[in-house]
């Protein structure tokens, strides 16, 4: 057994954490946020009621960190069930690294998005290849690998959603629903500084979780998050 997923497994162990049977540490225990830490350059965007993760009040970060505090890891695959309301904007970053201020600036953001103005709609690796909803007269956005213009969101606001996030190698897959919405294999040699816009860190590395705050009108929620290290 690899050290990182012992590790996880004794974390489950000490704080009462739920293992599944088919290999999933639950990392969010809906009671309060043993495992994350947030930085706090926005003040109270986390809390936890009624066993969902609220996440509102302005842009901030909360990133996992597991139980010792320096959660890294690179094959994987992540679960949750996420609903956004009316407007929301936020995202699940993956292979970041914590970070006092900022849009985290290593790894990369899974969109959460289903009315916000942002045409980037949620199951978009974001800035990478985007799911589009754009509105009369809007152009898609440049500095994206890909494009995929659709009528509408495949999540709906209000409404609870499956998203899973799967890492192995090269290979970044991405469903919403059980659909799948990317699936996509990092180039040999890709240079993300030169070929996406303002993003140099979207490369596969290694890293943890982090669930973004966006927006002081952004309102989204979060429950049953699920990791499986596959290293």
């Amino acid at each position: 057994m690899k050290k990182t997923l012992l590790t996880l497994l004794l974390f489950a162990v000490s704080t009462s954490y739920s293992l599944a049977e088919d290999g999933f540490l639950a990392i969010f225990n809906g009671r309060d946020l043993t495992g994350w830490k947030s930085n706090e350059e926005t003040p109270n965007c986390f809390s936890v009621t009624n066993g969902e993760l609220v996440v509102n009040n302005g842009r901030s970060h909360l990133f996992y960190v597991g139980p010792k505090g320096n959660a890294e890891f690179k094959n994987f695959e992540f679960k949750a069930k996420v609903k956004t309301m009316p407007q929301a904007n936020g995202g699940v970053y993956f292979h970041t690294k914590y970070q006092e201020s900022g849009w985290p600036t290593e790894g990369f953001e899974c969109q959460v998005n289903s009315t916000h103005k942002d045409p980037k709609k949620t199951g978009s690796l974001y800035g990478v290849v985007n799911l589009l909803v754009l509105q009369d007269g809007q152009n898609a956005p440049d500095g994206s690998l890909k494009d995929i213009v659709q009528a509408k969101a495949p999540s709906t606001d209000g409404e609870w959603f499956d998203y899973s996030i799967k890492v192995r190698n090269n290979r970044i897959t991405i469903q919403v629903n059980g659909e799948t919405t990317v699936d996509w294999v990092q180039p040999k040699g890709f240079d993300p500084a030169a070929e996406l816009k303002n993003m140099p860190g979207r490369k596969i590395g290694s890293g943890t979780i982090a669930i973004q705050a966006h927006d002081p009108k952004s309102v989204t929620y979060y429950k049953d998050m699920f990791l499986k290290i596959t290293d």
